[in-house]
């Protein structure tokens, strides 16, 4: 089956933030010049969901109240597939792993035979459900992406350790939130940043999440468990 590239896809994309409490970093890297989609742009860890992300188990599940906020106005079932989703970007592009110590009960599917060898096996319970965004149409890739914040610390490997990474992001660094905008960052990711550092100093999950439409002829900023939001 050849998979259509232009369609919507379910995504997760994952903002890791360290040093909370005093001056906090977010961890970004740049897409290559030659990438379809936001190329040269600086961009957090992420991509689309895999079929095979649906099959494979976690050690922990999603936070109840990410989990129910993340089926509204969704398919039924697709937080489990996104949150799964969610690590393996996580390790693929970085090389970080968010995970608990184990070992698989079946042979884990090939994209994740390398963080099973760390012997770890995938953890979503601190991942928390921060934002949603829909990429609009006539762009050559289309996501509903969902944005999910994490601590630093509850990472299973060393946060400066990106040895494992794959080539999709160049020059992965922390970066201060208050410098952060000096980078060449999409629209859609200075939106997100703006929620985050309104956020820093707020471990809880928020009251409601913020989701940018671009589905139809309007763009609409809702609130997932919310209202519109006003123009």
């Amino acid at each position: 089956m050849v998979l259509d590239k232009t369609g919507l896809r379910d995504a997760a994309t994952v903002i890791v933030l360290r040093d909370r409490d005093t001056r906090p970093r977010v961890l970004m890297g740049q897409r290559g010049a030659k990438a379809a989609f936001m190329p040269n742009k600086f961009v957090f860890p992420g991509g689309a969901v895999d079929a095979e992300d649906a099959e494979v188990p976690l050690a922990r599940p999603l936070p109840q109240l990410c989990a129910a906020r993340l089926t509204e106005n969704a398919p039924e079932g697709i937080a489990h597939a996104l949150a799964v989703a969610a690590v393996r970007e996580l390790w693929e592009e970085t090389g970080l792993v968010l995970g608990r110590s184990g070992t698989w009960t079946d042979p884990p599917p090939q994209g994740w035979r390398r963080f099973a060898a760390t012997g770890h096996l995938p953890d979503a319970s601190a991942l928390q459900f921060v934002f949603r965004a829909i990429t609009p149409p006539g762009r050559p890739r289309r996501f509903d992406a969902r944005f999910f914040l994490l601590e630093a610390e509850e990472l299973a490997s060393d946060p400066d350790d990106f040895s494992a990474a794959c080539d999709e992001l160049s020059h992965l660094h922390w970066i201060a939130l208050d410098e952060v905008r000096r980078l060449d960052l999409p629209f859609i990711t200075e939106v997100v940043l703006g929620e985050i550092a309104a956020r820093a100093q707020d471990a809880s999950p928020p009251a409601s999440v913020p989701f940018f439409r671009n589905d139809d002829e309007k763009s609409l900023f809702l609130r997932l468990y919310g209202a519109p939001q006003p123009d």
